[in-house]
């Protein structure tokens, strides 16, 4: 199968029903967060792989009225979400970024948990480098001692269609060679539930909740103990983090 095919046929959509919907808030925040860091006022806006649209709607609301924003993805499925938010300064398209013949020149580019699904990343890089003055990548770092050990490495490609795996250095590496220059980085992490409390309604629900997100705090309470001492030992060790980056 042509790994295209994958995003627009519906299979994806079948494997992740809400389009990692209730992921948006906390992307968002990572690419904020970075932003702020660094002082990044963007005017235009793009994100590649933009899915149901969820971080550009939550940035338009962060950000000066006078900012536009576009987004651009393969599946037919998420812009069809991501329309319904359209909005003047908001708008989706279907299709390649980089098969279209007229773009604009764009203050930041942004590949959230995108780089890792396109079969030549490398090539990607180098042709995106011209589009705009800032990127901004979120990078899984699925590269870890624990999900080695598990040989989850097999389940990442599958159920989200991941076809390159990153480390920190590994990824820095990959981008300093494409011709960047990394401005800042640091790592981001999910957070125990994603969905937000407004969608639990009933107090059956609100229990399940509890114990759902006490057993993955349980779960993630050595590598949290570990990361607070050596990030980086935690990260490669224990896996779950991303590494968000802004490359000029």
């Amino acid at each position: 199968m042509v790994v295209a095919d994958f995003y627009t046929n519906g299979e994806y959509l079948q494997k992740n029903p809400d389009w990692h919907e209730d992921a948006a808030p906390w992307k968002a925040e990572s690419v904020l967060e970075i932003m702020q860091r660094n002082v990044l006022l963007p005017h235009t806006t793009c994100e590649i792989g933009c899915g149901s649209g969820g971080i550009l709607q939550i940035m338009q609301k962060s950000l000066p009225s006078d900012c536009t924003f576009e987004g651009y993805d393969i599946a037919p499925q998420a812009i069809a979400m991501a329309k319904t938010r359209e909005n003047q300064r908001l708008h989706f398209h279907l299709g390649d970024f980089f098969a279209e013949k007229e773009l604009p020149h764009f203050d930041l580019i942004l590949f959230i948990d995108v780089l890792e699904h396109f079969e030549n990343c490398f090539q990607i890089l180098r042709d995106a480098h011209p589009k705009s003055t800032y990127k901004i990548f979120q990078l899984p770092l699925d590269i870890s001692a624990r999900s080695v050990l598990r040989n989850e490495l097999i389940d990442y490609r599958h159920a989200t269609g991941h076809l390159h795996f990153f480390t920190k250095d590994i990824a820095l590496e990959i981008l300093r060679d494409a011709g960047y220059e990394v401005v800042d980085y640091y790592y981001s992490l999910q957070p125990l539930d994603p969905e937000p409390w407004g969608k639990v309604k009933s107090p059956v629900k609100a229990l399940y909740k509890l114990i759902r997100l006490g057993k993955r705090a349980f779960v993630r309470l050595p590598s949290q103990l570990c990361y607070a001492v050596k990030p980086d030992l935690a990260v490669r060790m224990f896996g779950g983090w991303r590494l968000v980056v802004l490359v000029k």
